[in-house]
């Protein structure tokens, strides 16, 4: 092992390389940093989060931050945005599009290839050429943009018609495998990754077992082409991290808390013989053929329905 002098005068040269071939050092590989030895997932980890000091604190944490995902609920929470609420300020809409847009601008160069996941603001009656409206304008914001659209019909709509126009995709407030299936469908011939956000702790709040899910969908997955990665989200606790890892889940996004708690435990990750304790009810496996078109899915959930109002009660939150 190297003295730490020595490790210092490495780990630049070392984070340098990799990140001018953007590639990944395999599980069994450590980096060595700050005098501490931390195990790197295959899973690649993003920041659930709408503050970029947060993202520095993190990445200086982790010594990397491979992406990072925002909502309107986290940009409504950005220190920046709730010292301006305080003040009595309001947002103007443009206002609102605008500070959203310097936050991810000031994120994106602090994440390595996962991107940054920007969302449209949208309801229950949000059209989806309304979404595309905003999702040009967004995916502008940064080279590294993947534009988020509810797991909705009109948000698959949108989806579908940004993978033609050759855009990034995250999907978000997935609940079931039907509507993964239906992102599926709908992101068939995207030329990038699309990312199918999978809601675990939401669902452990109504009494189901939310892993169960991730399991699901990646067994689905597996006969697919591979332009759908599960992206595991609403990640409450280290179990939460560690059975997503142990799953294969080839993303998952995960508040700072959580991270900090699985550096302080010593960065684990599961080893032979790991077990996922079970939480609640289980959430059976669907054969479902990943050739049908994605409209004849059933893609209706009470939690996505919930989500979305949730989401547009906290933007309104900073609005004149």
């Amino acid at each position: 092992m190297p003295g730490e002098n020595g490790a210092n005068s490495i780990l630049p040269r070392v984070m340098d390389y990799m990140q001018e071939c953007k590639a990944l050092l395999p599980v069994d590989m450590v980096i060595y940093l700050k005098g501490k030895i931390m195990n790197r997932p295959k899973t690649k980890i993003l920041v659930d989060g709408g503050d970029p000091q947060e993202t520095i604190r993190i990445r200086d944490l982790l010594g990397y931050v491979d992406g990072q995902t925002t909502n309107p609920s986290l940009v409504a929470n950005n220190p920046g945005i709730k010292e301006l609420l305080a003040s009595g300020h309001k947002l103007s809409r443009p206002e609102q599009m605008d500070e959203y847009r310097k936050i991810v601008e000031a994120i994106s160069p602090l994440v390595g290839d996962a991107g940054v996941s920007v969302e449209v603001f949208s309801d229950l009656k949000t059209t989806a050429e309304e979404m595309l409206a905003q999702a040009r304008e967004m995916y502008g914001w940064a080279s590294n943009a993947y534009i988020k659209y509810p797991c909705t019909a009109e948000g698959l709509r949108a989806a579908q018609a940004s993978v033609e126009l050759g855009m990034r995709i995250n999907v978000t407030l997935c609940f079931s495998q039907q509507q993964a299936a239906a992102v599926y469908a709908a992101t068939r011939g995207s030329r990038t990754p699309v990312y199918v956000s999978l809601f675990v702790g939401r669902l452990d709040d109504i009494g189901h077992n939310g892993l169960d899910l991730v399991k699901n969908v990646k067994r689905m997955f597996a006969s697919g082409d591979g332009h759908a990665l599960v992206l595991a989200a609403s990640l409450r606790t280290l179990d939460h991290l560690l059975c997503c890892f142990h799953e294969g889940a080839e993303l998952a996004t995960i508040p700072a808390k959580v991270l900090d708690l699985w550096v302080k435990k010593g960065s684990p990750l599961p080893g032979e013989g790991f077990e996922c304790k079970a939480t609640g009810r289980p959430i059976p496996f669907e054969q479902l053929s990943l050739e049908r078109s994605w409209e004849t899915f059933d893609i209706a959930h009470e939690l996505t329905q919930k989500g979305l109002e949730k989401f547009v009660a906290d933007y309104r939150k900073t609005l004149e």
